[in-house]
């Protein structure tokens, strides 16, 4: 009995001071010190390689960073480690996608049917997986069509977007609808998903529009009021004098 609660507690010791100080890390990174959390991520990971939370971590902060090719490093080993992860294949596939943006044109097509294969395993994995059915839906729109790019593609995703978390999927086919330069229906879709879910990111996609699209100052400048109104606790002060002297200034 004596040496199996010895063995317990040496067991028990090393996790206990694992979980604390992983606590002490992570704080570090929602803080966005990403330079200090880095430095106790790392730390972690020489003392335990196989800790997938420290594991995704320092994919997540060298993301932050804008270094891809370190953060795919670290999602590849995720992926590799759970493979029917649809998180994982999610961050590997957009880490991936991300580096190829940065990359040449001739790189980026070479990596183009992974990224695919990724994204798309992570949705298969997942049948409510929101961020990979963005993903795929804003590849399949930006891409040209002679590199596989297919707004009916796009829009398949939006609408699976729709079914899962509809503010999501009226930001998606907003996007679709920018991109296709229908500028009228983007109102639409955005105006949508203020409805459905009021967030500012959808307050300030129709401003955006408003503003930089269809050259509607008044519109955005109501469209930003309203999202100060609702969002008490967010500055929005700067853009909305902003907005307000354009406006005075054409009238």
């Amino acid at each position: 009995m004596k040496k199996i609660l010895i063995t317990l507690l040496f067991l028990i010791g090393p996790i206990a001071y694992g979980q604390s100080a992983f606590a002490k890390a992570e704080q570090l990174y929602r803080a966005d010190n990403y330079e200090k959390a880095l430095v106790s991520f790392t730390k972690l990971y020489d003392q335990d390689g196989d800790n997938l939370g420290v594991i995704e971590r320092l994919g997540d902060i060298a993301g932050h960073k804008k270094d891809f090719k370190t953060a795919m490093k670290y999602y590849q080993l995720l992926v590799e480690k759970k493979p029917k992860d649809a998180h994982y294949n999610f961050k590997y596939g957009g880490a991936m996608g991300l580096y190829a943006k940065s990359s040449s044109k001739l790189k980026a097509l070479g990596m183009l049917d992974d990224i695919k294969g990724y994204l798309k395993k992570a949705a298969k994995l997942d049948p409510n997986h929101i961020e990979s059915r963005h993903a795929l839906s804003q590849l399949y729109c930006e891409l040209p069509g002679i590199v596989g790019g297919s707004i009916k593609q796009s829009r398949f995703y939006a609408n699976e977007l729709l079914k899962i978390s509809p503010v999501d999927g009226y930001l998606a086919h907003g996007l679709i609808n920018e991109y296709k330069e229908e500028y009228e229906k983007a109102v639409i879709s955005y105006t949508k998903a203020i409805e459905t879910g009021g967030s500012l990111l959808t307050y300030r996609k129709l401003a955006t529009v408003y503003e930089n699209k269809l050259k509607d100052d008044k519109k955005a400048l109501q469209t930003l009021k309203r999202a100060q109104k609702k969002h008490k606790d967010i500055q929005l002060t700067a853009d909305i004098a902003g907005l307000e002297i354009r406006v005075q200034m054409n009238e």
